[in-house]
C-alpha cells in the first residue's frame, strides 16, 4: 500500500475525532445530537420523472443514454462480442448453466438478426432462470437453511420455491413483495359476499409459503421478528438503511430513532404459527400413536409429579418471595382473576420463576434423587414399545395476535427488547411516509400500499438498480442496498429514472425488463479491451460508461453447475429441501440448493460455498464479494469432489468420442467453454493426451481449472 494513503492531515484527523466522540456519546445516551447529522434533501425519494431518449443514432432507449454519456465524454466503445462468448454469457447470466453443444450449434447455424432475441425469449421462459435469480432475491432477503436463534428453520426451503414459482410465473414485482409481507396480494385482500358482507380472502394456495420471509426473522427474544424485519424490509425494498436508527438518530439520513421503533411498531404484533404439513391419513395415524403413548405414560408421569410436587412448591415459593410485593400480589393471583396488564406481568416474569430440572434436582437429598431419577427412568420407558411417533412436515408462518396488537411499543435502549423506555412511547409508522397513515386494512397492510404504489420512488429505483446490477455487475447506484446520503448519487442518474419508470409501465415485469437490459448493446458489448480503446481506458478506466462489458468471476453456485454439466449427470428438478453436498446425498443438484446457515458448534455452510464467497444469511447481502484467493484455487486443483468429475467427464468423452481423441477435445472445450478449441488449443490438448485416451481426465482437470471456465467475458 501507498504509505501516502495513510495520512490523515489535521482537519481530517479532527472530524474524525468529533464523529467518533459522537458515536461514544450515541452508545451512552442512545440519541445522537442534531448537529452531526445530514439532513440534506435526498436525491431517491423525488419523485421519479421520465426522462426524454436522448437524440442519438442508437436504436436501444438504454443505449441511447449510454451513448448520450459516451460522447460527453469522448469515450469510444469496443464492439460487439463474438457470438459464442455471447451465448455462454447470456446462459450463465440468466440461467445460470453453460449452454449445451446442441444450443450452441442452433445459435450458431441461425444468421436471423432475431436469433439472439428468440435465444433470449427461451432462457427467460425455462425454470431454471427462476432458479438462477432466485438465489440472486434470497441473497438480499437474507435466507438460510439453519440458523442456531431460527425457529422457523424446518420447512424454511419451501418459501425458497416459493419465490422460484414466483419468478418463473413472473409475479409481478409489487405483489412479489406484497405476499412476501402479508399473505395476499393487496387486491385480494378482502371479499363481498351476495349479501352485502365483506370479509378477508382466502390466500391463494402456496401463498403461505411466502410468508417464510419473515418467519425467518424470529431470533431468541420475541422481538428479533420485527427488528429483523425492518432491518431487512429497509434495505431490500427501500434501500435505506434505517437499521442505522436503531439506537441514535441516523448519522447521515433523516432518519431518526423514532421513525424506526415506529416502523418496528407495525410488525410488533406479529407471532409465529406451525403448520402440519400431512394429508389426513398421515395425521390419524401420528394421532393414534401419540395416543397410546401418552396412555401408557399417564401413570408414570402422575406418580413423577407427585413425587417432585413438593420440591418444586418450596423452590418456587422462595423465589417469589424475592419478588416486589406488588409483583407478589400479580404472581398468587389465579390466571383466570389478572387483568390483561396483570397477565403480561405474570408472563414477563416466567423465565424467573420456571424450575429447571437441574435445579430441582439440586434442592432435593441424595436418596430422593435416586428415586426421582428412576421415576423418570420408568416415565421414558413406558413409550418405547409403541414406536416412534411419525415425523410429519412442518412450515412456520406468521399472523398478527390481537392481544399483541393492543400492547403499546417504545423506544428501546441500545435496540434491547429488554430495556423500553416507557417515556418514549411510538406509534406505528414509517419513515417517509404520511403523518396519518390510514389503517383500516391493517399496519403492515398500510405501509406495504406505501411501499409498492407505482408513485413510490423508493421502490421502482431500488429494484431496477438490482436487475441492472446482476446483469452488468454494477449497479448505478454502486451500494445497491443505500440510497441515502452515504451511498453515494448514482452514475447515470437519467437512465436510472427512465429504467425505473418503464418498470411501473410494464406493470412491475421483472422479465420484461431482464429482456430489456440483455438486448441493449452495452450487454453484447465485448469484455476485451486492445491497444485502439487505450483512450477510452485512460477516460473511463472504471468503465462507468459501460464502454465495454466488465469482466466477472462466476459465483459459487454457477461454478458448481458448471462442473457436474461438464460430468453430463446435472439434476435440474425444481424445489425441495437442501442438500449437504459432504453427506454425498443429492450432490448433482443444482448449486442453488446446496445448505447454508449458521451454528456456533457446527459448520453449516460447506468450505466450497464460503471459499467462493457465498454468506451464510445472517444479514442481508446485496452484492457479493468476488475474492480471487487460494482456497478457491486449491478446491479446483486438489479437492475430491473435483478430482472424482474430472476423471467422471473423461469416461464420458472416452464413451461420447469412441477413441476419437480430436472429437473428444472438441466435445471437451464446448462442453466447459462453449466454444470450440482454438487451433493452436487443440494441438497442445492433443500433445497431452499422447495418442492415450486414458490421459482424458488431466484435460478435463486442466479445463475445471482455467480462468476462462471460472469468468463471464
Amino acid at each position: 500500500m501507498n504509505p501516502s494513503r495513510l495520512k490523515l492531515d489535521l482537519r481530517n484527523a479532527g472530524a474524525l475525532w468529533l464523529m467518533l466522540m459522537a458515536l461514544v456519546a450515541a452508545g451512552v445516551t442512545g440519541r445522537v445530537d442534531a448537529a452531526t447529522r445530514t439532513n440534506a434533501p435526498l436525491w431517491s425519494i423525488q419523485p421519479v420523472v421520465r426522462p426524454a431518449l436522448p437524440e442519438g443514432p442508437e436504436l436501444h432507449p438504454i443505449d441511447r443514454f449510454l451513448g448520450a454519456e459516451m460522447r460527453k465524454r469522448k469515450v469510444q466503445a469496443a464492439g460487439p462480442t463474438d457470438r459464442a462468448t455471447l451465448l455462454r454469457r447470456v446462459h450463465l447470466d440468466l440461467t445460470g448453466l453453460p449452454p449445451t453443444p446442441a444450443e450452441q450449434e442452433a445459435f450458431a447455424s441461425d444468421p436471423s438478426p432475431e436469433a439472439y432475441g428468440k435465444v433470449v425469449d427461451r432462457l427467460l421462459a425455462d425454470e431454471q432462470h427462476a432458479v438462477r435469480y432466485a438465489r440472486h432475491w434470497l441473497d438480499v432477503l437474507r435466507y438460510a437453511d439453519a440458523d442456531e436463534r431460527m425457529t422457523a428453520a424446518p420447512g424454511i426451503h419451501l418459501w425458497r420455491d416459493w419465490v422460484i414459482g414466483a419468478l418463473h410465473e413472473d409475479v409481478p414485482y409489487d405483489q412479489f413483495v406484497q405476499v412476501q409481507l402479508t399473505g395476499v396480494r393487496a387486491n385480494e385482500r378482502t371479499q363481498m359476499s351476495a349479501t352485502g358482507f365483506r370479509s378477508r380472502r382466502e390466500p391463494r394456495p402456496g401463498d403461505l409459503f411466502a410468508m417464510g420471509f419473515l418467519a425467518r426473522g424470529t431470533g431468541e427474544h420475541p422481538q428479533d421478528l420485527a427488528i429483523n424485519a425492518v432491518d431487512t424490509i429497509s434495505t431490500a425494498f427501500m434501500g435505506m438503511t434505517v437499521g442505522c436508527a436503531k439506537c441514535h438518530d441516523h448519522m447521515y439520513d433523516p432518519i431518526s430513532e423514532r421513525n424506526y421503533y415506529e416502523m418496528k411498531a407495525l410488525f410488533d404484533p406479529l407471532v409465529l404459527r406451525k403448520i402440519t404439513l400431512a394429508g389426513a391419513a398421515d395425521l390419524l395415524a401420528a394421532g393414534k400413536v401419540q395416543l397410546e403413548v401418552a396412555r401408557r405414560r399417564a401413570p408414570h408421569e402422575r406418580a413423577l409429579n407427585e413425587f417432585v410436587a413438593p420440591f418444586r412448591a418450596k423452590l418456587y415459593e422462595d423465589r417469589v418471595q424475592m419478588l416486589p410485593p406488588e409483583i407478589q400480589s400479580v404472581i398468587r393471583k389465579a390466571e383466570k382473576s389478572r387483568t390483561v396488564a396483570e397477565q403480561k406481568i405474570a408472563d414477563d416474569y416466567y423465565p424467573i420463576l420456571r424450575i429447571d430440572d437441574d435445579k430441582l434436582t439440586e434442592s432435593m437429598p441424595e436418596e430422593a434423587r435416586k428415586q426421582y431419577r428412576e421415576l423418570q427412568r420408568q416415565l421414558n420407558a413406558a413409550g418405547s414399545g409403541v414406536g416412534p411417533v411419525p415425523a410429519l412436515p412442518v412450515f412456520y408462518t406468521v399472523e398478527v395476535d390481537r392481544v399483541k396488537e393492543q400492547d403499546k411499543h417504545y423506544i428501546l435502549t441500545s435496540g434491547d427488547p429488554l430495556r423500553p423506555e416507557l417515556t418514549h412511547e411510538v406509534k406505528p409508522g414509517w419513515p417517509f411516509g404520511p403523518a396519518e397513515p390510514d389503517f383500516r386494512d391493517g399496519h403492515i397492510e398500510a405501509f406495504v400500499d406505501w411501499l409498492t404504489a407505482p408513485g413510490n420512488p423508493l421502490f421502482a429505483r431500488v429494484a431496477v438498480n438490482r436487475l441492472w446490477q446482476w446483469h452488468f455487475g454494477e449497479g448505478f447506484q454502486k451500494l445497491s442496498s443505500d440510497f441515502g446520503n452515504s451511498g453515494g448519487r448514482p452514475t447515470h442518474p437519467e437512465l436510472l429514472d427512465w429504467l425505473a419508470s418503464e418498470f411501473v409501465r410494464v406493470g412491475f415485469s421483472m422479465k420484461a425488463m431482464h429482456r430489456l437490459m440483455v438486448t441493449s448493446e452495452a450487454y453484447q458489448r465485448s469484455s476485451e479491451a486492445g491497444p485502439e480503446l487505450a483512450a477510452s481506458r485512460e477516460l473511463d478506466p472504471e468503465g462507468e460508461t459501460l464502454w465495454r462489458f466488465r469482466l466477472r468471476r462466476l459465483e459459487a453456485e454457477p461454478i458448481w453447475d458448471g462442473i457436474r454439466a461438464a460430468v453430463g449427470d446435472l439434476d435440474l428438478k425444481v424445489g425441495g429441501a437442501s442438500f449437504d453436498p459432504t453427506s454425498g446425498k443429492g450432490a448433482k443438484r443444482r448449486g442453488a440448493y446446496i445448505v447454508r446457515g449458521y451454528s456456533a458448534s457446527r459448520e453449516v455452510t460447506p468450505n466450497f460455498l464460503q471459499s467462493f464467497d457465498v454468506d451464510d444469511g445472517r444479514a442481508p447481502c446485496p452484492l457479493r464479494t468476488r475474492t480471487v484467493t487460494a482456497p478457491q484455487a486449491l478446491f479446483l486443483m486438489n479437492s475430491p469432489d473435483v478430482d472424482r468429475a474430472s476423471r467422471q467427464w473423461a469416461d464420458r468423452l472416452r464413451a461420447e468420442s469412441k477413441d476419437d481423441l480430436v472429437g473428444a477435445v472438441e466435445r471437451a472445450y464446448r462442453q466447459s467453454l462453449a466454444r470450440p478449441p482454438s487451433p493452436g488449443e487443440r494441438e497442445e490438448a492433443l500433445s497431452l493426451l499422447a495418442g492415450d485416451a486414458s490421459r482424458l481426465d488431466r484435460l478435463t482437470w486442466l479445463l475445471f481449472n482455467l480462468d476462462e471456465f471460472l469468468y463471464v467475458r
